[in-house]
């Protein structure tokens, strides 16, 4: 095989599996533009709920998500709090404990937020009845019809899980900015966009809704820091569906820094891998039976993750043109589609003058992380945090 038939072959094959990635996106995008849920009805009961705050070493946000839910205008009879203070400092933990709420206090050699929540279903009072389980991250924000919206929510969905709307707090540097349109357009593409054409939505890490008695059997099988997917797993193999509701507000903070950032997203694309490996086998009895959320939820999993799949596009489209200048044609002409894409995804508030600079920005952000140590690194990871 001669030099430029292995170059041909090979960006050939970078390109097929990028724009499979782009496609699934794009399908679900246009999807999104069609939202399946109108006005949520008035619900005649009012559900218990059990609130579940799997926090680790973050006090003060802690702290800002507990005022928040006691500060609800759902009856306070009908829901309790349970903070898990994993390696949390004496004085938050001080401050905590004069909230009429559940305080735990772990010291786990290694934190995992699937031990946590274990650990607040073993605690639960026994004489207490509960109907759904929520669970909140640290530092989340709720408005004070939070759970009066998914009282209604719950009952007009008629299903076991819902997931909220997440939704940024901070926009204020390059990373939580990128953040912030990213956790839209998982919104948009993984939710909406699914709910729209009948699949289940995908849940995040904060805002969910689970089925107590459900919830309190399936979390203990849970054995990795990534319990979400875990969960997510366990539903769409028990056809479960997953509702989502645009309307119910959390608000999270991002991460507002090029390190922090990676790191997020380095523990983001584990999970996935993870997940990947442990549901591939599953594949085959899932197109068999015709059950469509796990066939979909694996090849969700496949997917390229979008921070690495703009850093394929832009650095194949940057150095083509210096080895055949045809080749690189494609790869601008996806490079547009994505944007278009990613555009019909994020919501109006985001998209200004910084939205098409805040994805030129990425492969700054990656080489700031993988360049960490050294000079140039560190001068990356400064332009990253002061840009806007």
């Amino acid at each position: 095989m001669q030099y430029w038939d292995i170059i041909f072959y090979t960006d050939l094959i970078f390109f097929i599996f990028v724009s499979m990635t782009v496609l699934y996106m794009g399908v679900f995008a246009l999807a999104s533009m069609f939202n399946r849920h109108g006005e949520t009805p008035k619900s005649r009961k009012q559900n218990r709920f059990i609130i579940f705050i799997p926090a680790y070493k973050n006090g003060l946000a802690t702290e800002r998500t507990v005022q928040c839910i006691l500060g609800q205008i759902y009856p306070q009879r009908e829901f309790d709090v349970t903070v898990i203070a994993d390696h949390l400092d004496e004085m938050s933990n001080f401050r905590l404990a004069q909230h009429p709420i559940t305080l735990l206090t772990p010291n786990f050699k290694k934190h995992s937020r699937a031990k946590s929540l274990q650990l607040g279903i073993n605690n639960l009072p026994r004489l207490k009845i509960y109907d759904v389980a929520v669970v909140l991250n640290p530092g989340d924000i709720v408005e004070p019809e939070f759970l009066s919206q998914l009282n209604d929510a719950y009952e007009a969905a008629g299903t076991k899980a819902i997931q909220t709307h997440c939704v940024s707090q901070n926009h204020d540097t390059a990373p939580a900015r990128l953040s912030a349109i990213f956790e839209e357009i998982n919104n948009s593409i993984f939710r909406r966009g699914h709910v729209a054409l009948g699949l289940s939505s995908a849940i995040s890490s904060s805002g969910m809704a689970f089925d107590f008695n459900w919830f309190k059997k399936n979390i203990m099988s849970a054995k990795t820091s990534y319990d979400e997917k875990e969960l997510e797993l366990l539903l769409v193999r028990q056809n479960i569906y997953v509702d989502y509701f645009d309307n119910i507000m959390v608000f999270d903070e991002k991460a507002r820094s090029a390190e922090d950032f990676n790191r997020q997203r380095g523990h983001w694309f584990i999970s996935q891998a993870v997940s990947i490996l442990r549901s591939i086998r599953f594949l085959p009895g899932a197109i068999i039976n015709r059950q469509y959320n796990l066939i979909d939820k694996i090849l969700q999993w496949s997917l390229i993750p979008r921070i690495i799949l703009m850093g394929i596009i832009i650095f194949m489209g940057a150095i083509m043109p210096f080895i055949y200048f045809t080749l690189a044609l494609k790869w601008w002409a996806l490079f547009a589609t994505v944007l278009f894409i990613f555009a019909l995804a994020t919501p109006n508030y985001l998209v200004d003058s910084k939205w098409n600079r805040t994805f030129f920005l990425i492969p700054v952000i990656l080489l700031s992380s993988l360049l960490a140590k050294t000079p140039l690194g560190k001068s990356l990871k400064e332009y990253v945090n002061q840009k806007l």
